[in-house]
């Protein structure tokens, strides 16, 4: 073999390459600017309701287990003193 042939090789490697490479998802779907918007937007939208209920989840159950050990001394005078803070807002109606 020639170095030539070496170098045809090779090219032809790269070129089947880069061919797969274009016809996967994430490529096609970037190629095209509205779909790269909406698939960014939906992104967005998941991320974000993630977020808050992950949030909400996880104050819930941090508010729940601070209700919940008001009789150890120590650290029921501090989940006491917590709650005082935190009632008077959840009971409060949004506007």
């Amino acid at each position: 073999m020639t170095p030539d042939d070496d170098l045809m090789d090779e090219l032809s490697a790269l070129r089947r390459e880069l061919a797969r490479l274009n016809r996967h998802r994430f490529i096609q779907v970037h190629n095209s600017i509205p779909k790269l918007i909406a698939f960014q937007l939906y992104r967005g939208l998941a991320f974000g309701l993630g977020t808050v209920l992950g949030a909400t989840v996880i104050l819930s159950v941090v508010v729940w287990s601070l209700a919940q050990i008001n009789f150890i001394p120590v650290v029921g005078d501090w989940a006491a003193q917590v709650l005082e803070i935190l009632e008077p807002t959840m009971d409060r109606p949004r506007e």
